[in-house]
């Protein structure tokens, strides 16, 4: 998918950094393998030298992501338990995101909450784990508390025997949460979470891709075909524009959150865009940058 200027008919990808670790992780596929001989054509066709691409994939295995199997472009990244998390993690709240899109609904009105006491002696793993329960969306009550509208006592769970603290670690549930003397569940969400930041940052990319779908659309009815030079690029681009509106998304149900919200557009426009996008596009064979997202909205929809 590419992205079009608002003044002109051509596609343009110009002035936008592309993160060669985002590259990287996009070509993974489901069962956590990164494939050289697949990555570095994408690579190439987005901008991205040979160098880039040995020094990112140097840092994952580094950082205990992946391992490594093979040498050049025969080589075959695997990811490692920790690797398979972080990935994990990425396409379960893209589930989540579009599948409380399509019910329009996503809460059964019950608080959870989460408490640890983690000794000074552990504090790595209590920083750790705290930034965990922010990565599932949770947002601090007071120092030590934290909340979600979401089921998340299995994810929290898992994460507090991983650090060795779960002797440290409560949780709860309530449906009747009272927060300084408020009951409303969409004031305290409004309190607890950045839902106006959040919109404003949703809006704003909606602002500049609006275009896309209907460009597509022009292209695919006069027949024009587009270039995995000009998709690939493209279609990176906006995901990175997307992801950066997406990745401070605590993801809340729709019932906490203000009507019409902005989140539920970008996210069906960058859906709208990928397919249509696919759809123009001059091979013919499925794309193998963010295949599991196509996966996911396509089983969702």
């Amino acid at each position: 998918m590419a992205i079009v200027t608002k003044t002109t008919d051509s596609w343009s990808t110009t002035g936008v950094e592309i993160p060669t670790r985002v590259l990287v992780l996009g070509m993974a596929h489901h069962d956590g393998t990164i494939v050289a001989d697949e990555l570095y054509p994408v690579a190439d066709a987005c901008g991205l030298t040979g160098d880039q691409i040995r020094s990112c994939l140097r840092r994952l295995v580094a950082e205990g992501l992946f391992d490594r199997d093979g040498d050049g472009r025969e080589a075959v990244y695997r990811a490692t338990a920790a690797g398979m998390r972080a990935l994990g993690a990425s396409m379960e709240r893209t589930r989540l995101a579009y599948a409380q899109d399509a019910a329009g609904r996503g809460w059964d009105r019950t608080w959870h909450l989460a408490a640890f006491a983690i000794p000074e002696a552990k504090r790595t793993a209590r920083d750790a784990f705290r930034d965990h329960l922010l990565d599932l969306g949770g947002a601090a009550i007071q120092n030590g508390l934290y909340v979600s509208p979401h089921r998340w006592e299995k994810d929290v769970a898992a994460e507090a025997h991983r650090l060795g603290v779960a002797d440290n670690v409560t949780v709860a549930t309530t449906d009747d949460l009272d927060i300084g003397g408020e009951h409303d569940p969409r004031t305290i969400a409004a309190r607890l979470w950045p839902i106006e930041a959040v919109a404003a940052k949703y809006q704003a990319f909606v602002d500049v891709y609006e275009g896309v779908p209907e460009s597509l659309e022009q292209m695919r009815r006069n027949k024009r075909r587009l270039a995995e030079t000009d998709f690939l690029p493209g279609s990176l681009v906006i995901g990175i524009k997307f992801q950066e509106c997406f990745s401070l998304d605590p993801l809340l149900p729709p019932e906490l959150l203000p009507r019409p919200w902005p989140g539920r557009r970008a996210r069906d426009l960058i859906a709208r865009s990928r397919r249509l996008g696919i759809l123009v596009r001059e091979e013919h064979n499925k794309p193998a940058l963010f295949a599991p997202f196509d996966d996911i909205v396509e089983t969702i929809n």
